[in-house]
């Protein structure tokens, strides 16, 4: 099957791979678009893992303030460079999750930062980076931050944050 332009240009938008590799993706599944955005994630997923011990000494801290201002929540993400941390999915991505963190109420940031004087081992409901996404709960919220790091092509890690709550 001949790849077109065209065919490039629609797996580019939807997946935000680049050029080449939307080419070859869409080459090695004879044309399926669907088995060709399914590598393109795999391949991210993979990059994701390769960047995660990289250094991150940049980022933002983001606030997020619900509707009524009872509840709010502050987050810190850090990425490899300032020019990631001001393009929009980074900030949208810091944004999105301090929105998770009002909403969801997580204690720890992942399973590493557990103390380790714990009675009883938390559920993934606790912890943010294995909740479900607030906004497709068929992802994790690791699964989104993998996400935006295959596109931005940096690391990204969060590392602390604080919910406010009037009510409790």
């Amino acid at each position: 099957m001949e790849i077109t332009a065209e065919m490039v240009k629609k797996l580019r938008l939807k997946t935000g791979a680049g050029i080449m590799a939307s080419k070859k993706a869409l080459e090695s599944s004879n044309g399926d678009f669907s088995k060709a955005e399914q590598a393109l994630q795999e391949q991210g997923l993979a990059l994701a893992a390769k960047k995660a011990g990289r250094d991150t000494g940049e980022g933002i801290v983001q606030s997020y303030i619900h509707t009524g201002g009872r509840i709010g929540a502050l987050i810190e993400v850090k990425c490899e460079t300032d020019f990631v941390a001001r393009t929009t999915e980074f900030i949208e991505l810091s944004t999105n999750l301090a929105m998770q963190i009002a909403a969801m109420n997580p204690i720890y940031v992942d399973r590493e930062n557990i103390p380790n004087d714990l009675d009883t081992e938390p559920g993934s409901e606790e912890i943010l980076l294995e909740q479900a996404y607030i906004r497709d709960q068929s992802l994790t919220v690791e699964d989104i931050v993998k996400e935006v790091v295959s596109k931005v092509g940096e690391n990204i890690v969060i590392s602390r944050f604080t919910r406010f709550d009037l009510s409790s």
